[in-house]
């Protein structure tokens, strides 16, 4: 059953308020109706009942994709999920997970599905796709081009983020869990250049555009410039960027001490997963 809806809903979107919104304009609308717009992050730093206690009922949660890695019971507030296009369609469907992620949204509260792109090789899908769902578009081809760093794509978070930062809202825009940390759990996929987008994000914080749940630790080297003003930033920046270099290069090179010396391991890997189908099919009732 979802959660009915009271008086704090009052001039909120109703649900399925996605359907069939294709025009920047359009979604404007929608995100200006809210106070707050949170944007969840598939991070180990977020814990979503904690954030629900922070801010209003007038809060639009803004989740993406495979919400199974935050979600472990149906959301009750206003939720929004946006689903990343790729070369054969959102993930969600091509793993045939539609049916499982919808079921963590409740029907009372959920705006419905943002489905995006970000380049002309990803695919849109249809709300048949998303067995019916309230379904909207936006295409963001060509959007980030012109300063996004060249062969990489932005992530869906970073790309909603500076797009609802563009859009003039009175909303506070916070970000919650985007660490860009790589875990056990969660690997961070090399299409995108996570160290821009952190840098993107920390000077949009910094400027007052967007909010970061937890706050923007204090920069030490802006500190840095208070106890010594008589050094000019820049040379603290060309100074940091120096050691920065030589950090990552000592660092590329013992990566590459660990992959000569896992070379074996990986090349036993490589030769069981192409006998497991083979050994399997031996195994199968049946076959011959």
């Amino acid at each position: 059953m979802g959660t009915p809806r009271n008086a704090a809903d009052a001039g909120l979107p109703p649900p399925g308020s996605t359907s069939g919104l294709t025009r920047p304009e359009d979604w404007r609308q929608i995100f200006s109706a809210y106070s707050h717009i949170v944007l969840v992050a598939n991070s180990t730093a977020v814990d979503v009942g904690a954030l629900r206690a922070l801010y209003p009922a007038t809060t639009l949660y803004v989740f993406f994709n495979r919400v199974i890695k935050v979600l472990d019971r149906p959301f009750e507030g206003h939720a929004l999920l946006v689903c990343r296009g790729q070369p054969n369609g959102a993930n969600i469907v091509y793993r045939g997970e539609v049916g499982e992620i919808l079921s963590y949204f409740e029907k009372a509260t959920f705006l419905g599905i943002m489905n995006i792109r970000l380049n002309v090789e990803e695919r849109l899908n249809s709300a048949a796709d998303f067995k019916n769902a309230p379904t909207g578009h936006l295409d963001f081809v060509g959007h980030f081009d012109d300063f996004y760093t060249a062969g990489k794509t932005p992530t869906s978070g970073f790309a909603i983020a500076l797009w609802l930062s563009e859009l003039g809202l009175q909303s506070k825009i916070t970000l919650a869990g985007f660490s860009a940390r790589r875990t056990e759990k969660w690997r961070v996929v090399s299409a995108h250049d996570w160290s821009f987008e952190q840098v993107f994000i920390r000077l949009f914080a910094r400027l007052g555009k967007i909010d970061i749940q937890g706050g923007v630790g204090a920069n030490a080297y802006a500190a840095l410039t208070k106890r010594f003003p008589e050094i000019p930033p820049a040379e603290i920046a060309l100074a940091a960027s120096e050691v920065l270099s030589e950090r990552l290069s000592n660092t590329d090179a013992e990566v590459d001490k660990l992959i000569s010396l896992t070379n074996f391991i990986r090349a036993a890997d490589e030769l069981l997963r192409r006998l497991k189908p083979s050994i399997l099919k031996r195994q199968r009732p049946g076959s011959s």
